[in-house]
């Protein structure tokens, strides 16, 4: 059982305080959604973080604390049972209760939504969600109820020790019944949105910003500090940087453009924040269709990708070559690296080589594929540098396809590809938040991979002890690079511009959340 009084900024009592409380941040993407059961990526998740609340949440060093609940337990990790906050309010100033919890998680879980989070509920474990969600059993018969007007009560199928981390993901946190009824999918315009979280949408113009103000009716408003929050849709980091150093951002992407990187870090040294992120940067690789349903082509181009001279010379802002899908620094990890990293570029270029001529490819049938990647400048440059290095190690002809952020979604999701540039950042703070992505049934799983095998070992990691788990992972994280379920590049790094002037940015969060509940602007 757990007990939090206070999740929001916390400034130390002798320090002064700027006058206007306002932050602006810039997100990297317009966001395609603020729906939760709809958001699939970082920037909508990083929005609707302060717009809606979990029954718990992680704080700014990411440890988990209480959110719209303030007590849970459980039975054998198998029954959890939470208690909310009584004091816990809509924007609309109605109480958040259990009922919302359960209508919520119904919706996710809905086939009518066809949300691409169905499957986090199966990942969990829901007692009857793979069930609900093929359309087998009503969305009713879903392991969530209300013991009460404050009480709930989930029961999953099997015991998942991890399971109140998995609660803090955005597919989880709570909608309005009656926003989502009356509106339908035009809930989440500024006019209609009613949120739980610390801020309220105040404004929404597409392509140009969002803008979120405070939420007098939050359970914790009183020691909320920022009073406005504005989030940019800048693409270009060469103009996210612009706009910081004419103090038009205070908080820039996580992606600070590399070639600027050393200079940046001169001029202005602690301002530039770099640190270890939950982020594994990859290229998917669509199995259900040629040339990609043949393993020994995926293993080539696995291979025949420096991704030493892509983390150096094209990043070089303290990323680390990948080998599997998990960061090796994940809670619970243990990983060990396989023998194809141990050799040199060289002897990977021959063994690629090897492969493909097996596969039928030569001079005279030369491998050819679309390489599909989200509007960026450095997300060009890192797929161009591929392309060449698949043109000069395996004779490969690359076409570079250049979609928005939300048609590259779409894309993958339809299957409508042949490889992609891809970043997969954790849900929760625990190997199987990567794994999972790749289960023959996920929802997320875009790259289409299917293995009996390595869904086995997903399923034993949850019926083996903790201290065997690790090795499980292990073996499954064998199983994708054995088969090349995918390309991985590197394990990414939060690299920001932070001005002085902003408290609660610790920099510590492994997940590099953006909860301005935490923030405060100090007087400069």
């Amino acid at each position: 059982m757990h007990f939090n009084l206070v999740n929001a900024a916390q400034p130390e009592q002798d320090t002064p305080l700027a006058a206007q409380q306002h932050i602006v941040i810039n997100n990297g993407a317009e966001v395609a959604t603020l729906d939760p059961m709809r958001s699939q990526g970082v920037p909508e998740s990083t929005v609707i973080l302060n717009l809606l609340e979990g029954l718990v949440t992680t704080d700014n060093y990411g440890h988990i604390v209480a959110g719209a609940a303030l007590e849970w337990n459980n039975v054998q990790n198998k029954v959890w049972t939470f208690t909310l906050r009584k004091e816990a309010r809509w924007s609309d100033g109605e109480p958040v209760t259990a009922a919302d919890f359960v209508y919520s998680w119904r919706r996710l879980a809905s086939p009518e939504n066809a949300s691409h989070y169905s499957s986090y509920l199966e990942y969990a474990h829901v007692e009857n969600a793979s069930a609900v969600i093929s359309g087998k059993l009503p969305p009713e018969a879903l392991g969530i109820k209300a013991l009460s007007k404050y009480q709930l009560q989930v029961t999953l199928n099997e015991p998942v020790p991890y399971f109140l981390a998995m609660v803090t993901h955005t597919a989880l946190k709570p909608v309005n019944r009656k926003a989502v009824e009356q509106w339908g999918d035009k809930w989440t315009q500024p006019a209609h949105y009613v949120g739980n979280g610390a801020y309220s949408l105040s404004d929404w113009v597409i392509n140009e910003k969002i803008v979120l103000k405070r939420n007098p009716y939050y359970w914790d408003n009183a020691h909320t500090v920022i009073e406005q929050a504005t989030f940019l849709p800048l693409i270009s980091t060469s103009k996210d940087v612009e706009r910081y150093r004419q103090n038009e951002v205070d908080i820039s992407d996580s992606a600070l453009p590399p070639d600027m990187f050393s200079t940046l870090k001169t001029e202005l040294g602690p301002q530039v924040r770099v640190t270890p992120y939950l982020c594994t940067f990859y290229y998917e690789l669509n199995s259900k269709r040629p040339p990609f349903d043949d393993v020994r082509v995926r293993e080539a181009v696995k291979l025949s990708l420096d991704r030493n001279f892509i983390t150096s010379k094209i990043m070089g802002q303290g990323q680390v070559p990948a080998w599997g899908f998990t960061p090796p620094y994940t809670d619970g990890a243990d990983l060990a690296v396989p023998d194809w990293f141990k050799q040199t570029q060289a002897a990977r270029n021959q063994r690629a080589r090897t492969l493909l001529r097996e596969a039928g490819y030569g001079p005279a049938h030369p491998l050819t594929f679309s390489l599909l990647y989200n509007t960026s400048d450095i997300n060009y440059k890192q797929a161009a540098a591929a392309a060449a290095m698949w043109h000069e190690n395996l004779g490969a002809e690359v076409r570079l396809d250049n979609q928005p952020w939300k048609n590259m979604l779409e894309i993958r999701r339809k299957g409508l590809y042949d490889a992609s540039r891809a970043t997969w950042c954790s849900d929760y703070n625990e190997p199987s938040s990567f794994l999972n992505v790749f289960l023959s049934d996920s929802s997320a799983n875009t790259s289409f991979y299917h293995d009996a095998a390595f869904d086995a070992l997903m399923k034993k990691s949850l019926e083996v002890s903790d201290r065997l788990r690790p090795q499980v992972y292990q073996q499954a994280e064998q199983q994708l690079d054995a088969d090349s379920a995918f390309v991985p590049v590197y394990y990414r790094v939060s690299a920001r511009l932070v001005k002085p002037w902003v408290g609660g940015f610790t920099g510590k969060d492994p997940r590099d959340s953006l909860d301005i509940k935490y923030f405060y602007i100090t007087a400069h």
